[in-house]
């Protein structure tokens, strides 16, 4: 079996895993009140290629970590996205129609409800962090809590979004584009590396240092792709509105470097977040695929 077949089966079997947990996660659609929650299994099953939980999974690779509470971490950080999803579609913000080749969730429901199922998703992650046992010291489980709390809200997420929001219509600096994206996109990114790194045992504080790196890198590169795909890409592949950047008038690393230079800079950043890797040998091949898989990605 060649390295990228292997890749494809690791991630279809962690998708499948990841799908499952938040099956039973999630409130079931005939329990009250049912619309929320038919809302709320529309917005997060069934879509998305579960980046962030498979980076959990190799990140809890390099710990040893047991695959169940990875599983739980992850569909913990999936379920922010989600949230983070169904809020940014919403008239006030990016005012969207499709999200994964459907309509968004405002558009299926209303505009109430897909509020409303923002809402019941963040509360929901954080009652999965406290729920389960994700690891053996209960204080580093405290600071798993902790970490995912930061990496939502003003000094994270939700930051970087009240940014996005306050520069539309401005020029952004290539600098003033990485604050802004280390916090929107990046955060939460950077967060399910390292909460599926502290399912399983502790690493040295450089091994760690590492690995944190890898994830700012491979975060910040999500975002340049992101920008890319959006100017290059169609809506059919996407499964969202292409070009709405533009037609918004959002500063994008693309209207900030133009197209080629994007491309680039995607492909040094990928570059770095490998070097991050080196001293972990093979324990990293799956966040060496991983990497690979966001910047090389097609939508």
């Amino acid at each position: 079996m060649t390295n990228a077949t292997d890749f494809r089966a690791w991630a279809a079997a962690g998708q499948s895993h990841i799908e499952a947990t938040l099956q039973r996660l999630l409130p079931a659609p005939e329990i009250a009140p049912q619309r929320l929650h038919q809302a709320m299994r529309y917005a997060v099953l069934g879509g998305g290629k579960r980046v962030r939980p498979l980076l959990a999974f190799a990140a809890g690779e390099l710990s040893h970590a047991d695959a169940e509470r990875v599983a739980l971490a992850g569909a913990a950080v999936e379920i922010i996205h989600a949230y983070s999803l169904v809020h940014d579609d919403l008239p006030c913000m990016d005012d969207d129609v499709l999200r994964r080749g459907k309509p968004t969730c405002h558009v299926e429901y209303d505009e109430a409800t897909a509020l409303l199922v923002g809402d019941a998703l963040q509360s929901l992650a954080f009652q999965v962090m406290t729920d389960h046992k994700l690891c053996d010291d209960a204080v580093v489980q405290l600071e798993m809590t902790k970490l995912l709390a930061i990496a939502s809200g003003s000094r994270g997420m939700a930051g970087g979004q009240a940014i996005d929001l306050a520069s539309v219509g401005k020029e952004l600096t290539v600098t003033e584009l990485e604050f802004m994206h280390i916090h929107k996109t990046g955060a939460i990114i950077r967060a399910a590396a390292l909460l599926g790194l502290k399912c399983g045992a502790p690493l040295s504080a450089a091994e760690h240092a590492h690995l944190d790196s890898f994830a700012k890198l491979i975060g910040l590169a999500f975002q340049v792709v992101d920008d890319v795909l959006d100017a290059d890409a169609t809506t059919e592949t996407l499964g969202k509105t292409a070009g709405k950047d533009a037609q918004q008038g959002k500063p994008t690393y693309v209207s900030a470097m133009g197209l080629a230079r994007a491309k680039a800079f995607a492909e040094e950043l990928r570059v770095e977040a490998m070097t991050a890797l080196e001293d972990f040998g093979d324990r990293a091949l799956r966040l060496r695929q991983l990497a690979d898989f966001i910047v090389l990605r097609k939508s």
